[in-house]
């Protein structure tokens, strides 16, 4: 199943930005959704080929539980007097259609630490780089099919969802990315001069 988009990638890069406040329209099928983020995922470079990144696609009943399980988990670690903002910034990620959780299979790292110890200490720098990779295209492709999106980190409520979802004791959470139509407009980006930022040599 071919899923094709008009914006194009450079399009697609420049007009990516955190949106916090997502809701439940969908461009896209479920059925569709998910063979956009197979391909992601099938075809993602990785140091050694080694493959180590881990994506699962909440939706519905799902997405809205992974939130509400986090928020369970802020209260717990986050001062009475801060929690309110944190809850208000929660409700904006559960409202949306879907979010992506990221993870690194750490058996695969590990096994080819073992294979090849010359690189032992570069292959969890590698897996990150991997890891990235995965979120930054998640990231674009969504904004491409019309998708409000942010990545998060709320990784302390790690044990919580391995436990909800069955998953495997050896991913590692990385992070999160909820997203949805876009209901709020990005903050202004202050870009810093790119004379600063690139080079060019010939």
């Amino acid at each position: 199943m071919a899923v094709t988009t008009e914006k194009g990638l450079l399009a697609a890069i420049r007009d990516r930005r955190s949106i916090h406040t997502v809701g439940k329209t969908s461009p896209l099928t479920d059925a569709e959704l998910e063979q956009v983020l197979a391909d992601i995922v099938k075809h993602m470079p990785s140091a050694y080929n080694s493959q180590s990144t881990r994506l699962v696609l909440l939706l519905g009943q799902s997405h809205e539980k992974l939130w509400n399980l986090i928020e369970d988990v802020m209260r717990a670690v986050v001062a009475p007097e801060q929690f309110e903002a944190v809850s208000t910034r929660l409700a904006g990620f559960r409202s949306g259609y879907g979010t992506v959780l990221f993870f690194e299979d750490q058996a695969v790292i590990e096994s080819f630490q073992q294979k090849f110890p010359g690189n032992q200490d570069k292959f969890p720098v590698w897996a990150e780089h991997t890891n990235a990779m995965h979120q930054y295209a998640v990231w674009i492709v969504l904004e491409a099919y019309g998708y409000g999106a942010s990545l998060q980190h709320y990784n302390v409520a790690e044990d919580r969802v391995k436990a909800e979802w069955k998953l495997p004791e050896t991913w590692r959470l990385v992070a999160q990315m909820p997203f949805g139509s876009p209901e709020s407009a990005p903050r202004e980006k202050q870009v810093q001069p790119i004379e600063d930022r690139f080079k060019v040599f010939k």
